[in-house]
């Protein structure tokens, strides 16, 4: 079976099938991707479900997807978050 894997931040991260992106870099060490709004303050996997917002993260550019939901998949560019996601946006 061949590795599959994803890029976090630039560096590889392998999973296996079925693994929700959380799981993956859960599994690889990484605790914590994205920082608070107010104030910068590290989040990753809380409820793991989906209902609590910590682990918000990009992927493929998109902000705000919650890593504990989204599949993982090979190849997917993967992104910790600052924030609400949005800073380049800001004014």
């Amino acid at each position: 079976m061949t590795e599959q894997s994803f890029t976090f931040d630039g560096r590889p991260v392998a999973f296996r099938s079925g693994q929700s992106l959380g799981a993956a870099l859960t599994a690889a060490g990484v605790r914590s991707w994205r920082t608070t709004r107010a104030d910068g303050r590290p989040r990753g996997l809380f409820c793991g479900i989906g209902v609590c917002f910590d682990c918000l993260l990009v992927v493929d550019g998109r902000p705000n997807e919650r890593a504990c939901l989204q599949p993982a998949a090979a190849g997917m560019q993967v992104e910790s978050q600052e924030g609400t996601g949005h800073g380049h946006l800001e004014v």
